[in-house]
């Protein structure tokens, strides 16, 4: 199993909800807001009379677990549900999950995904 996190333009969040539910290839997801910066940087603007440029932008972090066959699958589709082809569409990371447990039923690995 891996879990895949994609930071992501805020704007683009429903864009991928609505992609992720209408194929079925994720059951369920976590989403947080963050702040953070990379390439993208700030952008200036002017409050007050003064030139201000945020150092941390704001970020959506969704976080999604899947077994192992589905995360090529996922990371296309997260890439064409979010992209616009300039700088700060975001970032995907995966990470392997070593056991997952479903609280209510005792179902472990694949089964409590």
């Amino acid at each position: 199993m891996k879990k895949i996190e994609a930071i992501i333009r805020p704007d683009k969040l429903e864009d991928l909800k609505e992609r992720l539910t209408s194929t079925g290839m994720a059951k369920g997801l976590t989403v947080s807001q963050v702040l953070g910066y990379g390439s993208q940087k700030g952008f200036s603007e002017i409050v007050r009379g003064q030139i201000i440029t945020p150092t941390l932008l704001a970020k959506v972090k969704v976080e999604v677990v899947v077994k192992d066959e589905a995360v090529e699958t996922i990371i296309d589709l997260i890439c064409s549900a979010v992209e616009t082809g300039e700088v700060g569409d975001g970032k995907i990371f995966v990470l392997p999950i070593e056991d997952v447990i479903r609280i209510r039923t005792k179902e472990r690995g694949g089964d409590a995904i």
